[in-house]
């Protein structure tokens, strides 16, 4: 079993089940990027390791949020594989991968056999209806991968978790356990989602201008919930945001959404109705640069411009590594004159991962040999470590790895057998960006660019035009005319140099233009700009 991603990090979720020549791929979702990948868009997991793995046979789904189902479009470009999942689950993924794959739906401890396996998925509550652990059944024993889960005893949906089955795959032996850490640090047990649709009641009628509500958008209880309040109190609801538009229609006619007649309005139809009638249910609840909340924060949105009088509501806490720019967001919202509802304080969001207890409880009903932490940041693995430790799981019997690890079971033993070289793989508009590329955007976003321009007659190798000298993003010193001057006679010295040696080809002269300005830049300077020099023949 070999963690692609999601193993020392939150997100980027995809583990790969190999048993001799045959392999079954759980989950394959993305990763958002850091403020400092510039120009990136999503972070997917390297799927490079599939190509020595030999037959993949199928992809498994625990549940439908971007972390575990978003890098679906670039795997089945290349492994157009069958991908099986729960009802909701297959109709999110398969509308966002719009791939030529076959679809198939199964149902709660339905078991599938694909080749050496057997896959049976078990109902576990979650901020997304349909989510499940699934049991795989191996030539060596079962392994069990938790997906996301908390032990919600009250769901919005009426489906509380199926512990009763968890119970009966332990006592029938369960090998390894590989589970979720993401709320290890926290004592006690989640709240029920149902917290979340009593603050709504609650704050709905007291509010009198626009409500502005940013969640998850794959959150359906949550917008279930939201919708309920604002019907009671005679609220028109509008979505603002691509992927929110795509969630709702598709829970909806797969009956996971149930919105009164007349309450889902169209956003434009918002404009002639009074504010305390208005809903907006919008995407943006981790700050990103180019959702609909980002924009309306800063007043570049077409639809929708912000008034005084309006609460914006986030009903979703920032990933780690999001901080900053749902900060900055909110920010921006104060400053254009809205009333902001944010932080744990305000009750507006409750998480979808289970605390110590609930791991506790679910460690003993599985009563794994092994168990593997995952889905975390490093210190989230450790710490889940020490508390299966605390139920009696022996420390010879927890593996904590990263990405890459391969961890190999036998019947009776488990172990770390090594690692696979696994990276990120970065996506931006145009498709997969390299580690150079990102190392060029870094290199300009620290240092700026230096241009250096030069004409040169074909025939002779004489300079017939510059050199010209254009800087970017670079600091210029007090003396920069000076400067200037010296990176202009610096470059005709080079080429000068090249033309008495006979070495007038434009890559050698390119190299050596490069090696010498970026010299004197140091020494001048002590920078290290970018050196583009740009030689033209005439």
């Amino acid at each position: 079993m070999i963690p692609l991603g999601g193993v020392g990090e939150i997100g980027k979720n995809a583990t790969l089940i190999q048993w001799r020549n045959d392999a079954v791929l759980v989950d394959a979702g993305v990763l958002f990027p850091e403020e400092e990948l510039y120009g990136v868009d999503l972070v997917i997991p390297d799927f490079s390791v599939l190509r020595r793995t030999g037959r993949l046979l199928a992809v498994l789904l625990t549940h439908a949020h971007e972390d575990h189902i978003g890098a679906l479009p670039f795997l089945l470009r290349e492994f157009p594989v069958p991908v099986y999942g729960t009802r909701l689950t297959v109709g999110l993924a398969r509308a966002k991968a719009r791939s030529r794959a076959e679809w198939h739906t199964v149902r709660p401890r339905s078991r599938i056999r694909l080749g050496p396996f057997e896959a049976e998925w078990i109902h576990m509550s979650h901020s997304i209806p349909d989510s499940c652990s699934i049991a795989l059944r191996t030539p060596v024993g079962t392994v069990v991968l938790s997906g996301d889960f908390k032990i919600d005893q009250t769901p919005v949906d009426g489906q509380p978790p199926d512990l009763q089955r968890l119970a009966e795959l332990g006592a029938s032996g369960v090998l390894a356990l590989f589970l979720d850490s993401t709320n290890v640090e926290r004592p006690g047990i989640t709240p029920s989602e149902r917290v979340v649709g009593e603050v709504f009641a609650e704050l709905f009628p007291r509010l009198r201008g626009r409500i502005l509500l940013t969640t998850f958008a794959t959150n359906v209880h949550r917008i279930q919930q939201a919708i309920d309040a604002a019907a009671r109190v005679g609220r028109k609801v509008a979505a603002v945001g691509r992927s929110l538009i795509e969630v709702i229609r598709t829970a909806s006619e797969l009956g996971y959404l149930r919105i009164p007649k007349g309450t889902l309005v169209p956003v434009e139809q918002t404009t002639s109705l009074s504010d305390r009638r208005v809903l907006l249910l919008v995407t943006g609840s981790q700050g990103e640069p180019l959702s609909a909340l980002t924009r309306i924060s800063a007043g570049s949105h077409r639809q929708v411009r912000l008034r005084r009088g309006d609460t914006v509501i986030f009903s979703a806490s920032p990933i780690p590594g999001n901080e900053t720019m749902v900060a900055r967001t909110i920010d921006a919202l104060f400053r254009a004159g809205a009333e902001v509802i944010y932080g744990p304080a305000s009750g507006a969001h409750v998480s979808g991962h289970a605390s110590q207890e609930e791991l506790r409880l679910v460690m003993n009903l599985l009563r794994p040999r092994y168990l593997v932490p995952v889905h975390g940041e490093y210190r989230h693995l450790v710490l889940n470590a020490r508390l299966a430790q605390s139920v009696g799981i022996p420390a010879e019997r927890i593996l904590v790895g990263e990405n890459g690890t391969v961890f190999q079971f036998t019947r009776t033993t488990g172990h770390i057998a090594g690692r696979e070289e696994v990276s990120n793989v970065l996506v931006d508009g145009a498709g997969d960006i390299g580690e150079a590329v990102l190392r060029d955007r870094q290199h300009l976003a620290r240092d700026g660019i230096v241009i250096a321009l030069v004409g040169i007659d074909r025939t002779t190798g004489e300079v017939v035009h510059g050199p010209e000298i254009v800087t970017r993003g670079f600091v210029v010193p007090p003396d920069s005319d000076s400067l200037t001057a010296e990176l202009r006679r610096k470059v005709t010295d080079v080429i000068r140099r090249c033309q008495q040696r006979g070495q007038m080809e434009v890559g050698v002269v390119r190299n050596e233009v490069r090696d010498s300005l970026a010299r004197l830049l140091r020494q001048r300077t002590g920078a290290q700009p970018m050196i583009l020099p740009l030689l033209v023949e005439v």
